[in-house]
Formats: structure tokens, sequence, C-alpha cells
């Protein structure tokens, strides 16, 4: 099994600023994924949705962000896939390191790509397995700024329909796979 702890120790140092961000925010996506996976009873390890959960933003420090004390000189979009190359050097899981390469927006197209000239190769970036979906979807409930508290999903579904109503599309579905509320 993962050992994520290792690994967010080698790239973000300890009483860092940056590391007081990183963890509180991939705890929050964590919990949030875990409560999900455990109402809805899915088929995916609570230790498979950790570590998922705590590495799928392991990219960051690589960006300029400085608004999250991030100071490296990479686009902030390009976490993803920074964070996918370093998992797959450090020999995780295939599925946890594509988690961290598809878990941006409601997933990203090769089309999207195109069209918003976003700096990233052009292919397709959107989550295929469960694990995937699942830590792509309680991602969008906590920013790395602010508050860093929960957002409502109506918060949530503005947000990611600035992006087009393909990627609005996107996250509607996986709300539905993901919903644990009757009421949604």
């Amino acid at each position: 099994m993962t050992d994520y702890r290792k690994i967010i120790d080698k790239y973000y140092p300890a009483s860092s600023p940056l590391r007081d961000i990183y963890i509180r925010h991939c705890r929050a996506v964590a919990d949030k994924a875990l409560s999900i996976a455990s109402a809805l009873k899915l088929p995916v390890s609570p230790q498979r949705i950790e570590a998922a959960a705590m590495l799928h933003d392991i990219g960051i420090f690589a960006t300029n962000a400085p608004g999250i004390e991030c100071h490296g000189s990479e686009p902030y979009i390009r976490h993803g896939i920074i964070g996918a190359q370093i998992l797959r050097a450090e020999n995780v899981d295939e599925d946890i390191a594509a988690t961290a390469e598809l878990h941006t927006g409601a997933g990203i197209t090769a089309s999207e790509i195109r069209s918003q000239n976003l700096p990233l190769p052009v292919r397709d970036y959107c989550p295929q397995t469960q694990l995937q979906r699942l830590i792509c979807y309680a991602d969008k409930f906590f920013s790395k700024s602010g508050d860093m508290k929960e957002k409502t999903f109506e918060k949530v579904r503005a947000s990611i329909a600035k992006f087009g109503t393909d990627s609005l599309n996107r996250f509607d579905n996986m709300h539905k796979e993901f919903s644990t509320s009757s009421t949604d």
C-alpha cells in the first residue's frame, strides 16, 4: 500500500506554510471522499481512497500560485500532470497517479485544451475509474485559499459552470454517482 506520508514529507517540508495548506486541503478532500464511499458502500478500499486524496495535489509546489504559497514556475493548471509524473517516479499505483493527473476541473478534454489554448499536452484528462471520479468530485468542494470550509453544492456547480456546459455536465454526472442525499 502507498505510504502517502513519506511522499508528502519528501515534497512538502515540515512547518512550511504550503505544507499546512496542502495537508488541510487534502485531509478535507479525503474525509469527504471517505464519507461518500462509506455512505454509498463503494467497492474501493478506504486506504486507496485516503492515499489518492492525500496525493492528488502533490504537484502544486512546482506551480506559480503565490496566493497559496506555491512559488514554482509552472502554470497552476499543470499541477495534475506534474503530480502524476512525481507519483509514477515514486512507483505509486497507477490508478492513484492517474487520479492526480485527471482531477483538475471536472476533467478537461482535448477539445477544451485546444479551444482555450491551455498549457497542457493535447489529450483528454477526464477521470475514468470510480476512485478517480470520487477524488475529482470531492476536491471540488474545497479550496486551498480563503477559509477552506466546504462549499455548498450550488457554489461548486456555479464555479464549474464558468468552464462551459460540457464541464458542468461531467460534474453533474459525478454528482449523480456520488450524491448521498435523497433530495439531489
